[in-house]
């Protein structure tokens, strides 16, 4: 008489599902704790995050939230770290298929004004933290200037790339330019969200015109005018 087929294999097999899908939903659940810690980091600050505050949030326990983070200053290095994620998402990695030269470098200050216009209402967590943490050594501040100095070398290569392509000088120094745009973006944020200055947009366009053409080639000049003459093209058909 043959032996009985050996029913064991499944249950075997439905452990690992049971695993995969548990970790999904940890996945899952980590993911919604941070998108409401980014909310109230931009809102109420990094400092003004807490396990506590997220709880409420969230309509979790607190021992629910602490077993996704840990710490108070994990839950911060990881809302820094996503914040990053997202600003690379919507102004370095749509910026970066446009051409080289100056059409990427206009790119991603346009695009950089645009996440601040968004922001205005909310706060920019890299402005809010530099001035929460700059006098404060640690794992926050490090996490807050690596990030900051991850997007200054990727402006600074656009630059180093407009002045290969010869859209831009050859003796223009990166680092000032750099400064310069960078010195835009904060003069925008303060006149548009503390002072509600009205034009501070415009305004940030137009410091980055005047900038462009400094430190532009002629055939640099020529990638502008051209532009300029295809955008008012568009506007009158």
């Amino acid at each position: 008489m043959p032996a009985p087929a050996k029913k064991a294999a499944p249950l075997r097999a439905a452990k690992p599902v049971r695993v995969a899908r548990s970790l999904q939903k940890g996945l899952q659940t980590r993911a919604a704790i941070l998108e409401a810690a980014l909310g109230l980091a931009s809102h109420m600050g990094l400092e003004g995050l807490s396990i506590g505050a997220l709880a409420d949030v969230t309509g979790m326990s607190k021992s629910g939230v602490f077993a996704h983070f840990g710490s108070r200053e994990e839950l911060q290095i990881a809302v820094v770290t996503e914040y990053h994620a997202k600003f690379e998402e919507e102004v370095f990695f749509t910026a970066i298929r446009e051409a080289r030269g100056l059409p990427r470098l206009r790119a991603m200050f346009e695009r950089w004004v645009r996440r601040v216009s968004v922001e205005v209402d909310s706060g920019c967590i890299y402005i809010s933290g530099a001035v929460e943490f700059d006098d404060r050594p640690g794992p926050v501040r490090d996490a807050l200037v690596g990030m900051v100095k991850a997007w200054h070398a990727a402006l600074q290569k656009a630059i180093q790339l407009a002045i290969a392509e010869g859209h831009l000088k050859a003796d223009a120094d990166v680092e000032q330019i750099c400064f310069e745009l960078h010195g835009l973006i904060l003069s925008l944020h303060h006149d548009a969200r503390f002072m509600r200055i009205p034009g501070a947009l415009s305004r940030a366009g137009t410091g980055f015109e005047r900038t462009m053409q400094y430190y532009a080639t002629p055939a640099g000049l020529d990638i502008e005018a051209s532009r300029q003459t295809s955008k008012t093209g568009a506007v009158r058909r």
